[in-house]
């Protein structure tokens, strides 16, 4: 059974991880049939936002401001990023899938797909305890950690460079949590080269998507919007025009066909931080709407002025 059930999990995790648009309906399939797996919602709504940041360099503001070539590398960074970690994430949700179902936790197996040893206790804790938060955090620690070499340090000169300073000061630097009344939630993204500040935003995140009032709101929109990777997917229930015009992921990018070369095991070498399981503080200014749409006015006056 475990070979036959090795294929079956490879074989899933292929056909999810084609796209951001694939990865993000997997993850959110997922939470609608375990909705315990809190993590696998909070990966499809950020999944989203990558895919608007992804059809935002295909837009009509950024062409202007940014070098093709920059441009295809910023894509194919967060292409990556989003690739590795929906590959070594999905084969730890199917797992716990398969646990479920035949009754008998199998996170052993993990070991075909590279998961950490970190991981493996983790889910093996979730199994005894479950303890739902603790293993969001578990997760949002590993995935963090599993772009970290290959994607932020490998790719440094990206993170690094004027133009990326310039985009995230644009309004890269802001993931949303949209609802279907046009109200606009959510975080900026700071020290994104950091993996402390994104195991920080990260718990921020999650503790805002599932915040009692208004998970609600989040979970309707992500019932009701197909996610196409244009920002058009939330600015169609807003009261205000669509500014930042984008196209759809599908008719602008390719199947990019990624490699791992070689596994990382970073708990190998990185000691655990007990800070990394503390929740954040209480959150403050989370709905971004009015800031969100005078700042895309003020992005579309400086494009403007920077393409005459």
């Amino acid at each position: 059974m475990n070979q036959q059930l090795l294929n079956t999990i490879k074989g899933l995790t292929q056909k999810g991880n084609r796209d951001n648009i694939s990865r993000t309906k997997a993850y959110e399939h997922f939470f609608s049939k375990h909705p315990e797996i809190r993590w696998s919602l909070l990966a499809g709504v950020v999944s989203r936002n990558a895919g608007w940041n992804m059809c935002d360099l295909a837009g009509n503001w950024l062409p202007h401001i940014l070098t093709e070539r920059y441009r295809r590398q910023l894509f194919l960074t967060y292409e990556e990023a989003n690739w590795r970690i929906f590959q070594d994430a999905y084969p730890q949700l199917l797992l716990y899938h398969y646990s479920k179902k035949y009754n008998c936790p199998l996170f052993h197996l993990g070991k075909h797909f590279f998961m950490t040893t970190f991981m493996e206790k983790e889910w093996q804790r979730f199994w005894r305890l479950r303890d739902e938060k603790r293993l969001v955090y578990a997760l949002i620690i590993n995935e963090q950690h599993v772009i970290e070499r290959p994607v932020i340090r490998k790719r440094s000169f990206i993170f690094h460079s004027v133009l990326f300073l310039l985009q995230d000061w644009l309004h890269y630097s802001t993931v949303l949590f949209p609802t279907c009344f046009g109200q606009l939630y959510g975080f900026s993204v700071a020290n994104f080269c950091d993996v402390d500040a994104r195991i920080h935003l990260g718990k921020k995140l999650y503790e805002l998507l599932f915040a009692p009032n208004l998970f609600p709101l989040f979970y309707q929109f992500v019932l009701t919007t197909e996610p196409t990777g244009a920002r058009y997917d939330y600015e169609q229930y807003g009261n205000h025009n669509p500014i930042a015009m984008t196209p759809t992921l599908r008719k602008t990018y390719p199947i990019i066909y990624h490699s791992i070369d070689g596994t990382d095991q970073w708990d190998v070498r990185n000691r655990i931080k007990p800070k990394w399981f503390r929740a954040p503080k209480t959150m403050k200014n989370v709905c971004l709407t009015d800031w969100y749409y005078k700042k895309q006015q003020h992005i579309e006056t400086i494009v403007n002025i920077m393409s005459k």
